[in-house]
């Protein structure tokens, strides 16, 4: 759909994007998504889940290496 047929045709947008992600097309190639409320959530729990795990590798590796909490505050005050 084109950025110009979302604005015009906004409840046939609507309607589109409960049914899966639409994307908008500008002159320049794509300028966004629409997704429906559940798609959204659900994209949002993934990242958030990813963002977890790789903090939790991040400390365990940290943890592997040496570095221990004191250490952490040594270096952030020495910033």
């Amino acid at each position: 759909m084109t950025a110009n047929q979302a604005q015009t045709q906004f409840d046939a947008f609507i309607d589109m994007a409960q049914k899966g992600p639409v994307r908008v097309m500008g002159h320049d190639g794509l300028v966004g998504v629409m997704v429906s409320p559940e798609d959204y959530e659900a994209v949002r729990a993934f990242y958030a889940d990813r963002l977890a795990r790789t903090m939790d590798r991040t400390a365990g590796r940290a943890q592997q290496a040496g570095l221990t909490p004191e250490k952490l505050d040594d270096l952030l005050t020495g910033l």
